[in-house]
């Protein structure tokens, strides 16, 4: 068998063990860029040429390199949309929504949007001008944002921990937003409520909240896609809420698989461009065990296999989370402590925690297996170093892509 690693494959062999394969239906491929013309032809609500005046300023806030989204694609449609109504290219600026992510390489940029990286800028988050309050919390975003006329964002609807999928003005909200609402939404408060969690859009406080502050931030259109493991399967445009929608609803016809309890290993596929760091490779063992139907038997464990050059990963949120897990000597204590509050982007730290709570979690083949212990999980050199024989496994290739219900 194989799985995802970085870019290329890990081939291992699961000696007597008792293998089901987790895989969804996957959907029909789209082709971007003729799906992305047409949901902007036909979007949700009015179409963009009747949003925007010749004289406008516009951000287009896209995602960063955790996701995989085809900016260069989108970007390009939306600015030949914009040129219809007279919007040059030198009235775009276009935001990379970093969170509290590392900044990307002037290589990543030009990667992620070709011909258009000359537009594009990192975000800052400390510079910021506050647009409002949801829920108490203070709303900062990009400057270069709040000034512009006109706000469009990209996203990726995918399944996400807090947001039950992200997207929509998730991707201004936190992507090109300040810490007050970061600090918000990741707080032990929000994340321990019923409702916060994988795969639902309806009555989710999370992603209420990161809807009301996307429209604070004047978010008015977004052409957001979905994927699969067969690649991107659909894209929507126009009205934010709708769009995510529309999408979330692609995305579970596409990726949700059945599965029964009582495994002694998940073993889940990652790949890049998230098994670059510890950080979002753990999304994908979150997802198996606080998702909507956790798989494992009591005491069974999460396998995957993960390249992690970047170790913890580099930016804010990232090592946040690196100190928590690494300072501690063991979950509990983590858990425990957390439940008091924590820094912005030290919340995948807490949501590891919790989930360590109950089953283990092992990484293999690894550039980083010293990080990756000092943060509470095991380190293997291969798959089956990290299973035993005669366990009852359940294998899901796109761990990050299936919903498992």
């Amino acid at each position: 068998m194989e799985l995802p690693l970085g870019n290329g494959t890990v081939e291992f062999e699961l000696q007597q063990c008792d293998v089901t394969v987790a895989e969804p239906d996957g959907g029909e491929p789209v082709d971007v860029r003729s799906a992305a013309e047409r949901a902007v032809a036909d979007p949700h609500g009015p179409p963009l040429v009747d949003r925007v005046e010749p004289d406008d300023t516009v951000a287009i806030v896209v995602t960063d390199v955790t996701r995989a989204t085809p900016d260069d694609v989108l970007v390009d449609v939306l600015l030949s949309e914009l040129q219809r109504v007279g919007i040059a290219r030198e009235q775009v600026t276009i935001v990379l929504g970093l969170g509290l992510h590392r900044p990307m390489t002037d290589e990543e940029i030009e990667s992620a949007l070709g011909e258009h990286a000359d537009l594009a800028v990192n975000h800052d988050p400390d510079d910021t001008v506050v647009v409002g309050e949801v829920d108490g919390a203070e709303v900062r975003i990009n400057r270069r944002v709040t000034q512009a006329d006109r706000v469009i964002a990209t996203g990726m609807v995918e399944p996400h921990q807090y947001a039950g999928f992200s997207g929509g003005g998730k991707t201004v909200a936190i992507g090109a937003g300040g810490e007050p609402l970061i600090r918000y939404t990741h707080g032990p408060e929000m994340l321990s409520k019923d409702d916060v969690r994988l795969g639902r859009v309806d009555g989710n406080p999370f992603r209420t909240a990161v809807d009301e502050a996307g429209e604070l931030a004047g978010l008015e259109f977004s052409i957001n896609v979905t994927h699969g493991p067969a690649g991107i399967l659909d894209v929507a445009a126009g009205d934010p809420r709708a769009v995510v929608d529309d999408l979330a609803e692609s995305a579970k016809r596409a990726l949700s698989v059945e599965v029964e309890g009582g495994y002694d290993v998940v073993l889940g596929g990652v790949g890049a461009p998230k098994d670059a760091n510890l950080y979002q490779t753990t999304r994908a063992a979150t997802y198996v065990i606080l998702g909507a139907k956790n798989p494992l038997k009591p005491g069974g464990r999460v396998v995957l296999p993960a390249e992690l050059p970047e170790g913890p990963g580099q930016g804010t949120g990232e090592q946040r989370f690196y100190e928590r897990l690494s300072s501690s000597e063991s979950a509990e204590a983590v858990y425990e402590e957390m439940r008091k509050g924590y820094e912005p982007g030290a919340q995948r730290a807490f949501v590891v925690a919790r989930a360590l709570l109950d089953h283990d979690v092992y990484i293999t083949n690894s550039q980083s297996p010293a990080v990756v212990e000092e943060c509470l999980m095991h380190a293997a050199d291969s798959v089956e170093d990290a299973i035993e024989p005669g366990s009852r496994v359940l294998v899901v290739p796109e761990a990050l892509n299936t919903l498992l219900v």
